[in-house]
């Protein structure tokens, strides 16, 4: 099992972090607040990790703290929530305002995030609640090692952040046309690809049942 990984982050490009370590490049998906809180390429960053072995392949996630990574177990563990759609949930929902949707037994917001209909986010409140009863997961996520995470949104060379944003929609789970949609609309000058598919699933239309 791989729990960790500290190497230099050689690229971003959501929902995808490429990181060396060691001369072995390691592809890492992860959650938006985590690709957020990453400094730019070329530096060295910290990933509690999780290895999701599946029939078809192996896939590493990458969460900037503990609390995120533990959380992100529990959501998989959500009868019909897997580990994209996990990975979806924690891009559109940070995971306080989950916890908090939980507790509250609130699953309007759930429903913004793509695959997650009515039925899923109160079926996915119901089983989580128990399981954040006592975990201590309330607490809000600290920057991995407890190092400066540096929020860095500018992009880098010649990249469209709009089709990079676009990109990181599809893989998230929106298709092609919406995703495009969604990622002109959001889009500002000067903004990076995290900010735009931010602003984008911040104002997705929520789903039915």
């Amino acid at each position: 099992m791989i729990t960790r990984l500290r190497g230099t982050l050689i690229e971003k490009r959501p929902p995808t972090l490429v990181v060396d370590v060691g001369g072995l490049g390691y592809e890492v998906d992860a959650p938006l607040s985590t690709i957020e809180a990453l400094p730019e390429a070329g530096q060295e960053v910290l990933l509690h990790t999780h290895l999701s072995v599946r029939e078809d392949g192996q896939t590493l996630f990458g969460f900037r703290s503990r609390n995120e990574r533990d959380l992100f177990r529990r959501l998989i563990r959500v009868s019909g929530v897997g580990p994209k759609l996990g990975l979806a949930l924690l891009s559109g929902v940070d995971g306080e305002e989950l916890i908090r949707c939980v507790r509250d037994d609130d699953p309007r917001r759930l429903t913004d995030v793509p695959g997650i209909g009515r039925k899923t986010a109160e079926r996915l409140i119901v089983e989580l609640r128990d399981r954040l009863e006592d975990s201590g997961l309330g607490a809000a996520p600290a920057a991995a090692g407890g190092e400066p995470a540096g929020a860095a949104e500018a992009a880098s060379g010649d990249a469209d952040p709009v089709a990079e944003a676009t990109e990181g929609l599809i893989a998230l789970g929106y298709k092609p046309p919406e995703a495009t949609r969604m990622a002109r609309h959001a889009a500002e000058a000067g903004m990076g690809c995290e900010a735009i598919i931010r602003r984008a699933l911040q104002h997705a239309v929520p789903r039915g049942g």
